[in-house]
């Protein structure tokens, strides 16, 4: 028989190791500003416009890689442009009025791409030979998918469905789910970086030098660097690529490596109207297909779950206490909405809290709901005057990349973050959050490599409305994280308390009034608490 290896007692290795021990915190500390907190206007002015630098590349690149697929005019492609930002603009400023309250900008999900690239790869669409007309069915085809894809988060989040399938999360479920929502989207990170290494590492580097490293260096105390690393890395690396272009560097480059790294090539400031207001059915009427609005269902829900987690993060990121379920709820509802405008207005795509903001909050560490609303006037002002708006969206990818990288990387962090609520000494809470992590990671993996050598998903039926909901369910990396969590966290209950999975922390703001704080930070404004009651 082995020998039994000596233990320490509880006591003496408690003693031996207090300088090593830190307590849980349910607020981060030394925040600059709070959820309700509002900076100096000039401050908030430029926190806001960075908001909005940071969510154009996803706002540009999503139609971008739409119309790549099915080909159009570069005017086409200003013009959804334009409209993605009227609509995340509208949707921002509904959400942190009327939804979550929390300081979230409203961006465009990558979730939705998949289902939009079948929809406007469909043989009645590719077969059409003209490239405006082809773009303005496959337009049509996708507005009649949204607008009825939209109903699921709809019903899910006013109806409170989804608020009390929240009441049964814990943080063994929040921290994997908030974590996939920076690594379900890796394939956006460096590999985008990579597309133009000369120009996406130096951003890479510029933007993490700023943020991290020369984060504490002020003048008169105000830490410009930390503030507005992006702004700063943007600047001086398109300043670099732009150099490099007009010094002939990319004239001998294949055709993709300029379209990558050259900063003259992108056709939309040539091509945006001066003035323009988008406006809903500007395409045409909608076509509707039934396998189409599935698709986009299945879709909304990986959103909805991308943004959920997004709320827990956005919540700890910003010192606000974790959104109640009836929060969630509403913020989830309203977010089915801003996928209904979506769908009326034409975007290709549709609305989830975005994750690239949501990391710019915890790099700068301003959770202010003000800067946030600022950069919602500032998306309304781009989307109006398209030849302004079409100077800033034509930052090359790779810069876009590096930006992603870092922000994603933030909130990955955000969401693991909550095991802290947890006892992390258990194998059964470690088993559950990396084994869900590494599912969620490898099934859509799995989908995407079966997609490329087949052209088709895992699932080929002659139902293709089956095929779209099975494809898009399994190929969504918040979907199988969520699900295999939530399963493991319920059933693998024998020898574990609530305090070992973190349920009696999360419990104290279950119910909206448990907290004080949660009036604070959730309430709606102009009274409107009063009209609409919360129900939890």
């Amino acid at each position: 028989m082995a020998t039994p290896a000596i233990l320490v007692p509880p006591s003496k290795m408690m003693k031996s190791g207090e300088d090593f021990q830190h307590l849980a915190s349910e607020q981060l500390p030394h925040l600059a500003y709070c959820i309700n907190d509002n900076p100096r206007i000039v401050t908030a002015i430029i926190l806001g416009f960075q908001h909005y630098l940071t969510m154009l590349g996803t706002t540009v690149l999503i139609p971008t890689l739409v119309f790549r697929s099915i080909g159009g005019h570069s005017g086409d492609l200003a013009r959804v442009v334009q409209s993605s930002l009227f609509v995340s603009a509208i949707n921002t400023l509904v959400q942190t009025l009327l939804g979550s309250r929390l300081p979230a900008v409203m961006g465009n999900s990558f979730y939705f791409l998949p289902i939009t690239l079948s929809i406007v790869n469909a043989p009645r669409i590719v077969d059409i030979e003209d490239p405006h007309e082809r773009f303005v069915h496959a337009m049509r085809a996708t507005q009649g998918a949204f607008i009825a894809g939209s109903a699921l988060n709809i019903i899910l989040g006013f109806s409170g469905i989804w608020g009390i399938a929240a009441r049964h999360i814990s943080p063994i479920v929040i921290a994997p789910v908030t974590a996939i929502v920076g690594l379900g989207l890796l394939e956006y990170g460096f590999p985008g970086i990579g597309k133009c290494v000369e120009i996406g590492i130096p951003a890479l580097l510029f933007i993490l030098l700023f943020s991290q490293y020369f984060r504490h260096i002020n003048i008169r105390r105000f830490y410009f660097f930390e503030l507005f690393p992006i702004i700063f890395g943007v600047v001086i690396v398109w300043v670099y690529a732009t150099i490099l272009t007009v010094a002939g560097a990319y004239n001998h480059a294949s055709a993709l490596g300029q379209i990558h790294c050259r900063t003259d090539r992108s056709g939309l400031v040539s091509h945006a109207p001066w003035v323009r207001l988008s406006y809903p059915l500007q395409w045409g009427s909608p076509t509707f297909d039934a396998g189409d609005a599935f698709g986009v269902m299945t879709a909304a829900f990986a959103a909805l779950v991308e943004s959920t987690g997004g709320f827990y993060a956005l919540s700890r990121l910003a010192g606000a206490t974790p959104p109640p379920p009836f929060v969630i709820g509403r913020g989830i509802g309203w977010q089915g909405i801003g996928v209904l405008l979506n769908g009326f207005f034409g975007t290709f795509t549709g609305a989830t809290v975005a994750p690239e903001n949501i990391g710019l909050v915890g790099l700068t560490r301003v959770g202010s709901r003000r800067v946030i609303q600022i950069s919602a006037f500032f998306m309304l002002f781009f989307s109006i005057f398209g030849k302004f708006g079409g100077i800033l969206a034509a930052i090359p990818q790779p810069i876009v990349a590096a930006i992603l990288s870092i922000t994603f990387g933030m909130v990955v962090g955000t969401g693991l973050s909550h095991l802290q609520f947890t006892n992390m000494n258990l194998t059964r809470n470690i088993f559950v959050v990396g084994f869900s992590i590494f599912l969620g990671l490898s099934v859509p993996q799995y989908f995407s490599e079966f997609a490329i050598r087949s052209d088709h998903g895992p699932v080929h039926t002659h139902a293709l409305w089956f095929n779209n909901i099975l494809n898009v369910f399994f190929g969504s990396p918040v979907i199988i994280t969520i699900l295999v969590a939530t399963v493991l966290d319920l059933t693998l209950t024998r020898h574990v308390t609530k305090r070992d999975r973190g349920r009696l922390w999360i419990k104290r703001f279950k119910g909206f009034n448990d907290d004080p704080r949660n009036f604070e930070f959730y309430r709606l404004p102009f009274g409107l608490h009063r009209m609409f009651p919360p129900t939890s």
